[in-house]
């Protein structure tokens, strides 16, 4: 069997209809480029089972019972690609036209990226924020109170989002959104399997900022533009709320202070870069 260039990592939760779309985009788009595709499913339904059996036999499927988390996920993936690069992608990305090739060469003339993720777009054409410095606890707290209109609040906001940084070429950032994420198999073994200790937020946070503790550049490229179907399911007015009504906010929180006891940080000391 051949060995692909790219396998397409995709991971999928209860929506058969945005995967159907996210499968078809990639096979319509990437006819001249070997790859493999390989999804990993959590909580898996029959209605997404019908679907891999009827639709796609071809594409590997890994299925699990239970919500096993988006980490858990990713590194099912990673152990089954056989890919030299990956292209993690949500279920809900939709590509068009040759993005994922320009990603790659970028990706490819720069032995010094660890990770590359592209724009990422509503369906309104709307941009979505996507990359960002890393947190501090004022961040999480700020975003989360009334204290997000006061001056000093919306300063480090304006640093977490990167609000200053107005660039028509790629550029680095601390960490990006893990919807739309492509490295080298080579660079996911370096950083190591996502830490499991994340059921869900703050994956992706994490294994960016190993990728820079292992000397590997974070690059966020704005001139490659991938569909998202988006939901803020953490999103609350207060963070009394988010704790007492909100699970994903409260999910949330919990895997800000994981991230933070981690690396031992308040969000002031950054990894070695």
């Amino acid at each position: 069997m051949t060995k692909p260039i790219l396998s397409i990592l995709i991971t999928s939760y209860k929506n058969a209809s945005l995967l159907k779309l996210c499968i078809k985009s990639f096979q319509k788009n990437l006819k001249d480029l070997k790859y493999e595709i390989i999804v990993s499913d959590s909580e898996t339904t029959e209605e997404i089972k019908d679907l891999m059996r009827e639709k796609f036999p071809k594409i590997k499927f890994l299925s699990n019972e239970k919500n096993v988390g988006f980490g858990v996920l990713v590194n099912q993936l990673l152990k089954v690609a056989r890919g030299e690069f990956y292209f993690l992608v949500n279920a809900d990305i939709i590509i068009k036209d040759d993005v994922t090739q320009k990603l790659l060469k970028y990706l490819k003339e720069d032995p010094e990226i660890g990770i590359i993720g592209p724009k990422l777009i509503n369906f309104d054409n709307s941009v979505q924020p996507s990359f960002f410095k890393f947190y501090r606890v004022t961040t999480v707290i700020y975003r989360r109170t009334f204290l997000k209109k006061m001056g000093f609040a919306k300063k480090e906001l304006e640093r977490f989002l990167m609000k200053n940084v107005k660039k028509n070429q790629p550029f680095e950032v601390d960490w990006l959104m893990g919807s739309a994420l492509m490295f080298r198999a080579t660079t996911a073994k370096k950083i190591g399997p996502m830490d499991r200790r994340f059921f869900m937020y703050f994956e992706d946070v994490d294994w960016c900022w190993r990728s820079w503790e292992n000397g590997l550049k974070v690059i966020h490229n704005p001139l490659v533009r991938v569909y998202h179907y988006h939901g803020k399911q953490s999103a609350n007015k207060g963070i009394l709320k988010a704790i007492f009504f909100n699970k994903y906010a409260r999910i949330h929180i919990q895997s800000a202070i994981k991230f933070f006891w981690k690396h031992r940080t308040l969000g002031w000391k950054l990894p070695y870069y």
